[in-house]
């Protein structure tokens, strides 16, 4: 594994891009933007996604799907939403057992599918693996110490894509649990909203405390009930990654749950910007999936019925707080 092809060129991806040319590895970096491509070719650098970070220069971006062919190693970092389109149009240049490592942190709407499912309908020829865990992209990029989980069904193909990107400051943690994986880094961003909300509620440390453990609870209830581990979930991918967006306002999801507090509109937020945040497209589908399970996820209704306009913020945290005492296990 030599040569590694990313698709997306977002922040996230172009952190890859970087921390994989860090490992020694020859990166192509597609774009789905010409000029996005054209300035990290020419001037090493993302400024529409990842501005002012100085990128390896042997990172060659591309338009044309065609150029990751020869790639030894994939991976995409499309939205969970756009998966299914772009894994549909690199399909025809996957070569039969090619890994494909899974990035996109989030629950297709509408299919309530995880990113493994429409990896497996889209390029059933590709071999699957999971890449989540606490990771700001722009740290990742300048060089910053980063754990990561990497999850795959084959320990040995996990071993070789850890050995493959491993650096000193970027460690792969490896795991045989995709459905873990996957379930953590997707319910996080739904509850790294509701801590947002709570910051621009500017409600305290201690409600924030509260809501990430209550949150956790919920998110392990899920996980497991989609066929994953808790002990999975414990770690980098759930846990770790639970603390991290729901501490920075630098996380997509918590800046706009904090937004929202303020009393901003949902409209008006994504409108500013040009990131994706994964839980607003979750959100549904992770209750949709916890009631079929019947998981109860008092904290993820709230969200979906927030970002649904179904309930004000007020209401919302009205109800939470007077919900039943129980014991906490």
């Amino acid at each position: 594994m030599r040569r590694a092809g990313i698709i997306g060129a977002g922040a996230w991806g172009t952190a890859l891009a970087q921390s994989c040319a860090r490992a020694g590895l020859e990166v192509v970096l597609w774009a789905r933007e010409p000029e996005v491509a054209e300035a990290v070719t020419l001037r090493a650098e993302n400024h529409l996604f990842l501005p002012g970070v100085s990128l390896d220069p042997s990172i060659v971006a591309v338009v044309d799907p065609e150029a990751l062919g020869d790639a030894a190693l994939l991976f995409a970092t499309s939205p969970a939403q756009h998966l299914r389109a772009t894994l549909t149009a690199f399909a025809p240049f996957i070569a039969d057992g090619t890994p494909v490592v899974l990035c996109a942190k989030g629950i297709e709407a509408g299919t309530l599918k995880l990113t493994t499912q429409v990896l497996a309908e889209t390029a059933p020829q590709a071999r699957a693996a999971v890449l989540s865990g606490p990771s700001f992209a722009e740290e990742v990029a300048r060089g910053l110490p980063t754990a990561v989980t990497l999850a795959a069904d084959d320990p040995a193909l996990a071993e070789a894509i850890a050995r493959a990107i491993a650096t000193p400051v970027f460690r792969p943690y490896l795991s045989g649990d995709m459905i873990g994986a996957q379930a953590g880094g997707a319910i996080k961003n739904v509850l790294a909203i509701a801590c947002g909300v709570v910051e621009g509620r500017a409600l305290g440390a201690s409600a924030r405390a509260a809501l990430i453990t209550r949150g956790f609870a919920e998110l392990s209830r899920l996980a497991v009930a989609l066929g994953g581990a808790a002990e999975t979930v414990a770690g980098l991918c759930g846990l770790g990654d639970l603390v991290l967006t729901c501490s920075s306002l630098m996380s997509r999801n918590m800046s706009l749950g904090a937004a929202l507090g303020r009393g901003e509109r949902l409209e008006d937020v994504l409108a500013g910007r040009l990131s994706v945040a994964e839980g607003v497209a979750s959100a549904p589908a992770v209750v949709a999936l916890a009631r079929g399970l019947g998981v109860e996820t008092p904290i993820c209704e709230a969200v979906r019925a927030i970002l649904a306009g179904a309930c004000d913020v007020e209401p919302a945290i009205a109800a939470l707080l007077s919900r039943p005492l129980r014991a906490e296990r």
